[in-house]
């Protein structure tokens, strides 16, 4: 049974989605479509968890899961590709993704002295699983950001608990954003950060796939929203006197896609990441750990761990094929980042150290200034 706190904290979480999007104040970022819900949970089976924690002044943190398919993951994992663009973090996990090119539990996100609490608890969720009774190896794979300058991040007050709610209540549709989840305290160019999500659909032409990307952003650098030089504009940047020491923080990209990719691919998607990252401005400064986790949902191209035959016969996309899907993971990339930050809201938490949100007024300002609002 839940404890009274945590369904509160569950409750709080939704209520955050009512923060506008980029869509909403009549920014496009690209030029490709986004799906149904502009989320990653566009791509087919994937479902989102989260559990938010504001209690008292200083606590500001929480835990987001994804999962790739409803199904028993350690049974039949998804192929996935990681790559590195910064490697100041806790990436729990992630030899062993390189190594075999493989996911076999939900993607864990949450802050940087929570990750071994996360691994504990993604580890029993795994083992508990009917069919699994003889599993003696799961690798958990844990994200995190350091959310310490608005959480007490030394209590550690993410639990167990905490982290198996976020799993068993992961569901598709509509993903809060903003001060949610793993982002709740986290702090992105200088202004409340959080959880983003975005998507795109190719052309019909180029096999009509879905490409999701969720982040949690809490870095810094000069942000641009469609390339128009919002941080600038409003005098808050690295360098610029403001900001000199808060660009160091991290941010977490999760890519799901049901194109059929192989592990190899898949790393290459999760490469483009980090350009979407780059195109809001991001620096991937000494201090900030980026990281691109990308997975590819097809059935065809999953790997059952237990299989009589010797080989592997997968459909999967071809090298020259890939672009489009490069494109895609930029533009759904850049559009998650935007989205986490105009979804946030201002906090204040841990010593009374308070982070405004983005204020969407001075942006829209900004935009139009550059004729960057659609008609």
């Amino acid at each position: 049974m839940k404890s009274k706190l945590t369904f509160i904290i569950l409750l709080y979480g939704v209520s955050l989605y009512a923060q506008q999007r980029t869509r909403d104040l009549g920014i496009k970022i690209g030029v490709m479509q986004t799906g149904k819900l502009n989320s990653i949970t566009d791509v087919q089976g994937v479902k989102v968890g989260q559990v938010t924690l504001i209690e008292g002044s200083s606590v500001r943190t929480g835990v987001t899961a994804i999962f790739p398919h409803s199904g028993n993951l350690f049974q039949d994992k998804v192929p996935a590709g990681i790559f590195v663009g910064n490697g100041f973090g806790k990436l729990a996990g992630s030899t062993q993704v390189k190594e075999l090119g493989t996911i076999e539990t939900p993607i864990v996100l949450t802050n940087t002295l929570s990750v071994a609490v996360a691994m504990e608890a993604v580890i029993g969720y795994i083992l508990d699983l009917p069919g699994n009774e003889k599993v003696q190896s799961v690798n958990a794979v844990v994200g995190e950001t350091n959310d310490g300058y608005l959480n007490d991040i030394r209590g550690r007050h993410v639990k167990k608990e905490h982290m198996l709610d976020a799993l068993r209540n992961a569901t598709g549709g509509t993903v809060a954003e903003g001060n949610v989840g793993a982002g709740t305290g986290t702090v992105c160019f200088g202004f409340k950060g959080g959880i983003g999500t975005a998507s795109r659909v190719l052309p019909i032409t180029s096999g009509g796939y879905t490409v999701g990307v969720l982040v949690q952003t809490n870095f810094g650098g000069v942000l641009q929203i469609d390339g128009a030089p919002v941080g600038e504009a409003l005098k808050k940047y690295y360098l610029s006197g403001q900001l000199q020491n808060d660009v160091d923080g991290s941010c977490m990209m999760v890519v799901a896609t049901d194109a059929p990719l192989d592990a190899r691919n898949l790393e290459r998607l999760a490469q483009r990441a980090m350009m979407g990252l780059a195109k809001t401005g991001g620096i991937a400064s000494n201090g900030s750990g980026d990281y691109a986790i990308a997975f590819s949902t097809d059935e065809r191209v999953r790997v059952k761990h237990e299989k009589a035959s010797l080989t592997d016969e997968t459909i999967v996309v071809r090298n020259d094929a890939m672009s489009p899907l490069f494109m895609a993971v930029i533009e759904a990339t850049e559009e998650a980042i935007i989205n986490s930050l105009l979804a946030a809201k201002t906090m204040t938490g841990k010593d009374g150290n308070k982070v405004e949100a983005l204020p969407h007024d001075e942006v829209i300002k900004i935009i139009k200034k550059h004729n960057l609002i659609e008609k």
